[in-house]
């Protein structure tokens, strides 16, 4: 499964890092995004890193304040989030896929990968 951390309470304009850490399999085979929930939205997907070559996917909405990355020695996606906004504040859920083919096509949420989260709340006030 894998499991989220890092989420909170910020001001707008600050900072936090969510972690996803991976327990029973490894992330290196797997292509990995992080979704959010926005209360009374769908889910969206907001940054995913593919795991064959890298490449990377943000929505326009984070486009340059996000920054997704992995750590293979420890197993672990993170999402650098910086210069919040209070239309960031949602629920953040981590999935991973082993059969998705590019990053776009990960970044979709439909609901069938093969790991997903429980989520972290994310919060900014304004």
């Amino acid at each position: 499964h894998v499991v989220e951390s890092g989420g909170g309470l910020v001001q707008s304009g600050g900072s936090l890092r969510l972690s996803c850490a991976a327990s029973g399999f490894t992330f290196d085979r797997y292509a990995v995004g992080w979704f959010r929930q926005a209360p009374g939205k769908e889910h969206e997907g907001v940054s995913c890193i593919g795991y064959s070559d890298g490449n990377t996917y943000y929505a326009d909405s984070v486009k340059g304040r996000f920054t997704i990355s992995r750590d293979s020695a420890k197993n672990m996606v993170y999402l650098q989030m910086n210069s919040l906004k209070p239309e960031d504040t949602a629920v953040y859920y981590c999935a991973a896929d082993s059969h998705v083919t590019t990053v776009q096509a990960m970044c979709i949420p439909w609901g069938g990968y093969d790991y997903w989260g429980q989520g972290t709340r994310v919060t900014v006030s304004s």
